[in-house]
C-alpha cells in the first residue's frame, strides 16, 4: 500500500539536497519515505491525500522524556510557583508511588503518554527508567518502556534513594541492577548534579554502562556548572541534556565533539531556572537538539511545539534551527540516521500542520497546529 501526500504547500526535509521544497509531494510505501520532489511530478499511488497547501515536516524526535511513572507532583509544582527552589530530592515522592503501582497501571499511563504526544505530532520517543530504585522495579520499568517507546534508557542513576549510602547504591547500580536491566534497553544515563551524584560515582555509572555495550546519556548542568558536559565528551555521549549553566569550556567542548547538547526549556520555565544558552552554542558550532523532558515533576508536558514556541520566543532561535533541533537532532541525540528527516529510505514520519508554514509554530503560540500524522507509514490522526 502506497501513499501520495500531495499538495505540501511547504516541505521540510531536513535533507542537505533536497532543503525546503514549495509545492510538493511525497510518497510514503512499506513505512519509508518512497519519493520526494514538486507535486506535479509525483508518481501514481494507491492512496492520495492532498493536504491543501498545508506545512509538512518530519514528526518530532523527542529525545528525553521518563513516562514510566505513577501519582501526581502538583503540589511540588504549586509550591514552586509560590517560590519554593527546586531541587533533586522531588523525585523520590515518584518512587514510592511508582513502586506502589501495578505493572498494568504503569503500562497504561506509559500509552495514554505516548498517545499523548504522537497526537502532536511526535513519531520517535524515547523514555527512561529511574522512578524504581531497586534491581525489580528497575527491570519492570525498562520491560515495561520497551513495549511502547521507540528508545529506552536505563536511569538507576537518578537519585539516591533516601537512607540509602550512596557509594553502596553506586555499587548496586553498577552491578546487580546494570546486569539485570541491560537486556531491555540500549542506553544508560546519570543524573550528574549536586544532589544527585557526583563526578566519580557518574564516572563509575557511565563507564560500566559502557562496558556493557549501553550508549551513553548524561543529565548535566541543570542546576549550575558542574561536570556533567565535561564528562558526556570524555565518554563520547550520544548527548548531555539540560546544558541550563555552560562555561566557555563547556560551550568549547560541545562544540568541538559528536555530543549533542539536548535543551529542556520546558522544563526549565517549570523550575524557574535560567534559560539555557541556545545562542551560543549554536553560534559555536554545537549540535543542539530540543526535548520535552515529559516528567510528572519538572516538565509535564508532551507537546514539542511548547518547546520550539519556547526555543524561538525565548531562546532566540531561528524557526528553521529549532525545528531542526527537535527532528533532526532529536534524531543525532539517539544516534539515529533513519528518522527526523523525510529523504527517501527515511522512516515515514511525517506531521502535517494546519498551517502554511512551520513559521506558524512561534507565530501562533498555544494554537494546536497537528492537522495530521503518519509514524512509521501509518496514519495515527
Amino acid at each position: 500500500m502506497s501513499t501520495l501526500v500531495t499538495g505540501i504547500g511547504e516541505l521540510t526535509t531536513n535533507d542537505p539536497e533536497l532543503g525546503r521544497l514549495a509545492d510538493a509531494a511525497l510518497v510514503l510505501a512499506d513505512g519509508r519515505v518512497a519519493w520526494v520532489g514538486p507535486a506535479s511530478s509525483a508518481p501514481a499511488a494507491d492512496e492520495r491525500v492532498d493536504v491543501a497547501g498545508r506545512a509538512v515536516l518530519p514528526g518530532w524526535v523527542d529525545s528525553h522524556t521518563h513516562l514510566v511513572f505513577a501519582g501526581d507532583r502538583t503540589a511540588e509544582f504549586e509550591a514552586r510557583m509560590a517560590g519554593q527552589a527546586y531541587a533533586a530530592g522531588g523525585i523520590a515522592v515518584t518512587v514510592d508511588a511508582t513502586r506502589a503501582a501495578s505493572d498494568d497501571a504503569l503500562a497504561a499511563n506509559l500509552r495514554r503518554h505516548v498517545a499523548e504526544a504522537v497526537a502532536q505530532g511526535t513519531t520517535t520517543i524515547e523514555t527512561k527508567t529511574g522512578y524504581g530504585l531497586t534491581v525489580d522495579d528497575e527491570v519492570r520499568s525498562a520491560r515495561i518502556a520497551a513495549r511502547e517507546a521507540d528508545e529506552v534508557t536505563f536511569l538507576g542513576a537518578h537519585l539516591v534513594p533516601p537512607g540509602a549510602d550512596a557509594d553502596e547504591y553506586v555499587a548496586l547500580v553498577v552491578g546487580e541492577m546494570l546486569d539485570a536491566v541491560a537486556p531491555h534497553v540500549r542506553w544508560a544515563d546519570v543524573f550528574c548534579e549536586q544532589g544527585a551524584f557526583d563526578a566519580d560515582q557518574s564516572r563509575a555509572v557511565l563507564t560500566a554502562a559502557q562496558a556493557k555495550g549501553l550508549g551513553l546519556r548524561v543529565h548535566g548542568n541543570q542546576l549550575g556548572e558542574g561536570p556533567g558536559v565535561r564528562l558526556a565528551v570524555e565518554l563520547g555521549a550520544a548527548s548531555v541534556d539540560h546544558c541550563t549553566y555552560l562555561s566557555d569550556a563547556d560551550v568549547d567542548a560541545l562544540a568541538g565533539s559528536d555530543t549533542v547538547a539536548t535543551l529542556l526549556p520546558a522544563c526549565d520555565l517549570s523550575t524557574r531556572q535560567s534559560l539555557p544558552p541556545a545562542r551560543r552554542l549554536l553560534d559555536a558550532g554545537a549540535t543542539v537538539a530540543l526535548a520535552s523532558n515529559c516528567n510528572p515533576g519538572s516538565s509535564y508536558t508532551t507537546s514539542m511545539a511548547y518547546c520550539i514556541t519556547t526555543a524561538v520566543l525565548q531562546l532566540r532561535m531561528t524557526i528553521e534551527e529549532a525545528v531542526t533541533a527537535a527532528t533532526l537532532n532529536g534524531a543525532k541525540a539517539l544516534r539515529r540516521t533513519d528518522v527526523g528527516h523525510l529523504s527517501p529510505g527515511a522512516r515515514a514520519d511525517v506531521h502535517v500542520l494546519d498551517a502554511p508554514s512551520a513559521t506558524h509554530l512561534a507565530y501562533r503560540p498555544g494554537v494546536p497546529l497537528t492537522h495530521a500524522v503518519w509514524r512509521a507509514g501509518v496514519r495515527q490522526r
